[in-house]
């Protein structure tokens, strides 16, 4: 198989994103099993391998097809943003979210055109987003404007579970809303969605046959009532319908405390958690670093740092670059998909 090319869009070129690029890259440059690709302003990448004193050749493309670096050297496709005249680091600054964005825009192009197999996103500043003129909400809504998709789920990717070569997946029936309107969100029609989706993407991104459990909303499930009637009137109706229906198999509901253990011991590969921070409480308190997103339902391969621009440490050569590491180690394992998840997602 071609090695894939994949892009990295540093995010915010004045937080930590160029900084655990650099890192990255530099790591993975003597690797033969993939091209990475910087996209971000030439400068942006000098000055944040200056910070770190990394001894790589920066080397500027203008096409993804002739990227090849080589041990000690990162392609970079220059976008041509702030040029030489760089913000400050850790200042919110029109600019930088206009760079933020055009990076996204190229890769994602690129990504559509198949000139690539994937793109790896470092994080943005929503701030300087808005002040560059875009009304995005973030990345997830960006990527579906240009890719022409309406709706995408969250992948969490949990890499170090408890036993070997197993990761869990952790997807979410509700994400960006408060509790009180999540639960009042949830119902049987929107549960099935949920869960057919799930089983979906975890057979796109490579397992053969998913075993999925659903997480309870109320402490021990409810104790049949005593604590909630989610499970009772929602969750476990939603699983029954799925399980009837003869398609595949379901477990659950469960009760959060004990199904991400089970998960991580290998139990299930992916796990349907309820809201936000169900989810997320459970993955980044087992492993921050080792936790990545992935956007399901776009057309495209994307997998993401989950933490933020950090303007406080940007520029200083602290940032931790682990879960960049693994946001580009999950791209590539997730590359030999990309024609299957294209096929699935691609607008008709």
């Amino acid at each position: 198989m071609t090695a894939p090319i994949l892009a990295v869009t540093v995010g915010d070129p004045v937080g930590i994103g160029p900084e655990i690029t650099a890192q990255v890259l530099a790591e993975f440059s003597a690797r033969d099993d993939q091209h990475g690709v910087a996209v971000a302003d030439l400068a942006v990448m000098r000055r944040a391998v200056d910070v770190l004193g990394l001894d790589v050749e920066l080397r500027p493309i203008t096409d993804f097809a002739t990227a090849s670096a080589g041990e000690g050297v990162i392609d970079v496709f220059d976008i041509g943003v702030c040029g030489n005249d760089l913000p400050d680091w850790g200042v919110v600054d029109a600019r930088a979210g206009r760079a933020a964005v055009t990076a996204i825009e190229v890769a994602t192009r690129a990504a559509m055109d198949e000139e690539i197999a994937g793109i790896v996103t470092g994080p943005i500043n929503k701030e300087a987003v808005w002040q560059s003129g875009s009304e995005h909400l973030g990345h997830t809504e960006m990527l579906g404007e240009l890719t022409g998709v309406t709706k995408q789920d969250t992948m969490f990717v949990v890499e170090n579970a408890k036993v070997p070569d197993h990761k869990l997946q952790i997807f979410f029936a509700t994400r960006h809303m408060s509790l009180r309107k999540a639960i009042d969100a949830l119902s049987v029609e929107t549960q099935i969605d949920s869960i057919e989706r799930a089983h979906r993407a975890l057979q796109l991104y490579g397992v053969t046959a998913p075993r999925l459990a659903v997480a309870a909303l109320n402490p021990h499930g409810g104790e049949n009532g005593a604590f909630g009637d989610e499970e009772i009137e929602i969750l476990r109706p939603a699983v029954e319908a799925v399980n009837a229906a003869g398609r595949f198999d379901v477990a659950g509901p469960i009760p959060a405390d004990s199904v991400f253990h089970q998960g991580l011991t290998g139990r299930f590969d992916g796990i349907l958690s309820q809201y936000h921070d169900q989810g997320h409480i459970a993955s980044k308190t087992y492993d921050f670093d080792g936790t990545i997103s992935v956007t399901v339902g776009l057309p495209i391969l994307r997998t993401s740092v989950d933490h933020g621009t950090a303007f406080d440490i940007a520029g200083q050569g602290l940032a931790d670059a682990g879960t960049m590491r693994s946001a580009y180690r999950a791209a590539i394992g997730y590359a030999p998909f990309v024609d299957g998840i294209r096929a699935e997602y691609l607008p008709r």
